[in-house]
């Protein structure tokens, strides 16, 4: 049995640690450019943290080796580079017994696509399993336990995932048809998580942070509803389980950019800090689009948009965010 995960970043590697003991081989594929000679030669990297792997894995530039004795492949990359690469994986081809799993969380832009339907459109004979949930790499790199949901249009597929990527005692997998609704979860918490770094390094208190989450979860199921999702696979571990675990924990990239930005710090300035992708900030212009096409009001979200993309002041927000008129709280 070969598991090969796409993409050499932090959580690809994570991914590839923690499931060798599940498999026969395992092979890790990026661009030439993005495999560095530590990974190549001493199956390990140190940035941004240390990961390393077994000295039997395989690091691989060549798709075609890649994947096409797998019989899991984990796309473990970033939402604008998913398209690209399902169209590399289309022109090589591959089985019905094979299985994709995508474990980007994000919405494309501009076409506000979820990545199953992005991987559908250029591979319409897959079904594509969604993995998603409170799965922080640097915890699970310290073997520290989770739980996620793994969900596919075809359930059978879903009930195989669940199986052969379930780790006994570290991470526990729950099968979920609502394909929808765990993609939507895991994406729009992304920005919310922003809020939640936001409102900590501004000092508002525990009170606001609570009130901030809430509000946003609501914002959250608003938006996932009316596009298909069922309410009870956001109160989820794709869901809530995944907005609790990232809007408390420094060790997201999305908090932390919103701790940033609390600090007045420009949006170009911290991605170049941080050195690696937070979905939420694509994903805030995103839910800014499929709220007005919805006619959805999202304030949480749009005030992170604005924070990003204009020159509008935490104390800015924070005024506009709590002078709004005054609605009941089951209002849409």
């Amino acid at each position: 049995m070969k598991l090969t995960v796409l993409g050499p970043g932090c959580w690809g590697l994570t991914l590839a640690k923690l499931l060798t003991p599940n498999f026969d081989r395992v092979c890790v594929w990026g661009r030439e450019q993005d495999i560095s000679d530590e990974l190549r030669n001493e199956k390990k990297t140190t940035k941004p943290v240390t990961v390393e792997l077994d000295p039997k894995t395989e690091i691989s530039s060549n798709l075609k080796e890649a994947i096409s004795d797998a019989d899991y492949i984990l796309m473990v990359i970033a939402t604008s580079g998913i398209r690209a690469v399902s169209k590399q994986i289309a022109e090589v081809g591959l089985r019905d017994e094979q299985i994709l799993v995508n474990t980007s969380k994000g919405l494309e832009l501009p076409s506000l696509m979820r990545m199953s339907e992005v991987i559908k459109q250029e591979l319409p004979n897959v079904s594509p399993v969604i993995l998603s949930g409170p799965t922080l790499a640097k915890e699970v790199l310290m073997g520290l336990p989770t739980a996620a949901s793994v969900a596919c249009e075809d359930m059978d597929k879903a009930l195989k995932a669940q199986k052969q990527l379930n780790v006994a005692g570290k991470f526990r997998l729950y099968a979920n048809a609502d394909v929808v609704g765990v993609e939507l979860g895991g994406s729009l918490k992304n920005v919310i998580a922003i809020a939640s770094g936001f409102a900590g390094e501004m000092g508002l208190g525990d009170n606001a942070r609570g009130a901030l989450l809430t509000r946003g979860m609501a914002e959250v199921v608003r938006v996932s509803v009316a596009l298909g999702a069922k309410p009870e696979t956001l109160y989820g571990l794709s869901g809530m389980g995944d907005l609790i675990a990232t809007c408390s924990s420094p060790l997201s990239r999305n908090y932390t950019v919103g701790s940033m930005l609390g600090k007045g710090k420009k949006i170009d300035d911290i991605l170049n800090e941080l050195g690696s992708v937070a979905e939420g900030v694509k994903t805030s212009k995103a839910v800014c689009e499929l709220s007005k096409k919805l006619g959805i009001e999202t304030p949480v979200s749009n005030a992170i948009y604005e924070a990003v993309y204009t020159d509008i002041t935490p104390k800015e927000i924070l005024e506009k965010l709590m002078n709004r008129k005054l609605k009941r709280e089951e209002e849409r």
